[in-house]
């Protein structure tokens, strides 16, 4: 019994430790794309001495950065810069914020034409992200939906963002359909009929389907390849989006919509 124990108490002694050593791992890591964004280039020996770590610490954690292309060697071989790696995720940053910084006027005079809360949300893995919101006047103390993510096949942004995917992409993002009111489409032939509208239509609805009493209509976002990138909506209360008025609601989020696409170089307007 008492080796038991004691066997138990070590093994959860190494966790904790090789749990630290990932943290400082990873924090020394970023020490070096710090040094390498600040010197330009420097061999291990120079990132060892400002790291202030052992040389084979530090060339073991620059060739890691460079399996990942987010340092490479220069021309000078031993010495490093910041490779083509941080231009990709830095890249991404910049398509979203060139996004955000596009559709915000928009979204502001939707949300004014509207009276309702308008989002533009960007596909993240399996579920969608909002990255932006405005509140319209009639949204009291609305709640913030911004770097959130929700469910995919039960909202109007998430329809539009499965629309823009082609049948093996839709595969692999699609998880389990959980069913979140009784309106939530959970079969995946009923929700491929669904995204089929969406395309035809230009459009997506999702009434009663995330939350009952809650209504949401999107339209898609579009890059200069034509490609979805995005999804803007309209969302508000279901009984003060009754059918007689989403007609002008889908109109004007699908218009708003589309010129945002054309600012993002879209039909090259």
């Amino acid at each position: 019994m008492g080796k038991a124990v004691a066997s138990g108490g070590s093994g959860a002694g190494v966790t904790s430790a090789v749990t630290g050593q990932g943290v400082q791992s990873v924090d020394r890591a970023l020490g070096i794309l710090e040094v390498l964004a600040r010197v330009g280039e420097a061999g291990v020996t120079e990132i060892a001495v400002e790291l202030d770590v052992h040389k084979s610490t530090a060339f073991r954690l620059v060739a890691t950065l460079e399996a990942h292309r987010l340092v490479e060697q220069t021309v000078d071989r031993g010495r490093y810069r910041l490779g083509v790696g941080i231009l990709r995720l830095a890249g991404a940053t910049t398509a979203r914020l060139d996004l955000v910084q596009e559709a915000r006027p928009l979204c502001r005079q939707l949300a004014a034409d509207t009276g309702e809360t308008v989002n533009i949300a960007v596909l993240s893995e399996s579920s969608a992200l909002y990255l932006d919101q405005v509140a319209g006047s009639s949204a009291l103390q609305p709640h913030n939906w911004v770097g959130q993510h929700i469910p995919l096949h039960a909202t109007s942004n998430g329809k539009v963002l499965l629309s823009g995917l082609d049948a093996a992409k839709l595969e692999t993002v699609l998880g389990t359909l959980a069913p979140y009111t009784p309106q939530t489409i959970t079969r995946r032939a009923l929700l491929r009929q669904e995204l089929d509208r969406v395309r035809e239509q230009g459009y997506a609805l999702a009434v009663d389907e995330l939350e009952v009493g809650l209504t949401a209509v999107a339209a898609p976002i579009r890059n200069a390849h034509g490609d979805v990138i995005a999804s803007m909506s309209v969302s508000g209360p279901s009984f003060r989006l009754p059918a007689d008025r989403l007609d002008d609601v889908v109109r004007l989020v699908v218009e708003a919509a589309v010129e945002v696409s054309h600012r993002l170089g879209w039909g090259h307007r």
